[in-house]
């Protein structure tokens, strides 16, 4: 566990004045976005059980084009098919997301084309970069030298984590052939054992708190 400065521990409890919330997206295009429906308030659970996070345990599901999607700053993206974005949300997310914005997007396995094929529509102009082991959000609260943890097989490919930034500030992280909703998911759902389960929550605070802290 990262040991927190002081000047970290102000950053925080300037946040703790308001409870962090995740908004799951709602997107178009046939893929399961609702899935891994136990996924969100255990990895809060985790979050608030261990840091002084102060958490709103709420089922946030969000729509691109809601007015009140501009009030959340933390994004999550998930599911198994094809993500499409109409041309309003493409705009909407753009908005969002160069005002301080942070999406997570997960691949829970088959949503990679149709993925990366709707962010360039959002930023034409950027690419995702991999990161390096020793990137910040792998060190950000719990420490994972070997950056990104495997959950599930799928591919058996290595596990990837991807960003997207504007100058140096992180916008998107994009999780890929790791798969940690499934991993913050029951235990019962997916008959992960502790050690992996566990894993995918350590690195999911990991990324809260660096959206929060960068």
């Amino acid at each position: 566990m990262r040991k927190l400065t002081y000047i970290t521990l102000i950053i925080l409890s300037a946040l703790n004045a308001q409870t962090f919330s995740i908004a799951r997206v709602h997107y178009s295009g046939g893929g399961d976005w609702y899935s891994d429906p136990s996924s969100i308030p255990n990895l809060l659970k985790y979050l608030e059980t261990n840091t002084a996070i102060s958490v709103e345990h709420k089922d946030i599901r969000v729509n691109l084009i809601d007015e009140d999607a501009h009030q959340y700053p933390f994004l999550y993206l998930t599911g198994h098919g094809n993500i499409r974005l109409t041309d309003n949300e493409v705009i909407s997310l753009r908005s969002i997301l160069t005002n301080n914005g942070f999406l997570h997007a997960d691949d829970n396995y088959g949503m990679d084309a149709s993925f990366r094929r709707e962010l360039k529509r959002v930023f034409p102009n950027k690419e995702l970069v991999p990161l390096p082991n020793d990137h910040p959000i792998f060190h950000s609260f719990y420490s994972f030298p070997n950056g990104l943890p495997k959950v599930h097989e799928h591919d058996g490919k290595p596990p990837q984590a991807l960003a997207l930034f504007d100058n140096n500030r992180m916008m998107v992280l994009y999780t890929y052939e790791s798969d940690l909703g499934d991993g913050w998911e029951d235990a019962s759902v997916h008959q992960d054992p502790w050690p992996i389960r566990e894993a995918a929550l350590q690195m999911g605070v990991n990324i809260i708190y660096y959206s929060l802290t960068q």
